[in-house]
């Protein structure tokens, strides 16, 4: 039996309770994600004489508009779009952020039951399901080289972990498409080369950056910054956009400019 916490099952029973989110089949472990993917083919072959086309949006939660810009680009390109939430441990080094990384399923599901983006279903397993010994766990998917890049010197097995849990995710629920944001640009090219590596037939998306009106990039970890943090952070965005504005009028490098 999978114990789940008291925010997952506070939310799967407002699911069921006809408040918003109520359309969405929560899935809580890999039984009743399969049993799902199975049925939407099996009602798609009965409707359509085909497999059903499944687009997929892997989140850890805490969704912002960016996570929903991804579901809905997805809207009119597949019969059915599947959501995932889940804190992959797997993915935070020692000295990260996993233990406050903000959890806020309750509200995910509301955002996520909203009648637009047509969102089928919410995957929602618990560590015990995705990782049924953690630590250790012996079984990763390693994409050579990733580590070497200047994030995955900072952030050291981020990139094994991302391509593990990827790989899991897209065995179980087997996706005609996946939609990912360009702010993770190293991520996308990573998952891209999984699925090509590994024959998933995975169609990976990769989408722009959502942005503030300031132009900070949308991400669930802004809600760490203080207020002096916040204002300063878009200086960089804007620096990089000049840099842009100035090499692209033709100077060497805008050498007498920068």
């Amino acid at each position: 039996m999978i114990l789940r916490s008291a925010q997952q099952a506070k939310a799967m029973r407002r699911c069921l309770s006809g408040q918003p989110g109520a359309q969405l089949a929560v899935l809580p472990d890999m039984a009743a994600l399969r049993a799902w993917r199975d049925r939407l083919d099996v009602e798609s072959v009965q409707k359509h004489g085909r497999l059903a086309r499944l687009g997929f949006v892997p989140t850890m939660g805490a969704l912002h508009a960016g996570h929903l810009s991804l579901v809905e680009s997805l809207r009119d390109k597949t019969d059915h779009t599947l959501v995932s939430i889940f804190v992959n441990p797997a993915q935070f080094a020692a000295h990260e952020d996993l233990g406050t990384y903000p959890r806020t399923l309750e509200s995910d599901l509301a955002k996520l039951g909203e009648a637009d983006l047509n969102v089928a279903a919410v995957f929602t397993p618990t560590e015990a399901e995705m990782y049924q010994e953690w630590p250790p766990y012996r079984t990763f998917v390693e994409p050579l080289e990733a580590d070497d890049s200047a994030e995955g010197r900072a952030r050291p097995g981020f990139f094994r972990g991302v391509a593990t849990v990827v790989t899991k995710l897209f065995a179980a629920a087997r996706p005609t498409v996946a939609a990912f944001g360009q702010k993770d640009a190293y991520q996308c090219i990573v998952v891209r080369q999984l699925a090509r590596d590994l024959n998933l037939g995975v169609d990976v998306q990769i989408n722009p950056t959502m942005r503030e009106q300031d132009g900070l990039a949308m991400s669930s970890r802004n809600a760490y910054l203080t207020v002096e943090e916040r204002e300063a952070a878009p200086a960089m965005y804007a620096a990089l956009r000049e840099v842009q504005r100035i090499v692209g009028r033709g100077l060497p490098w805008g050498v007498e400019e920068l």
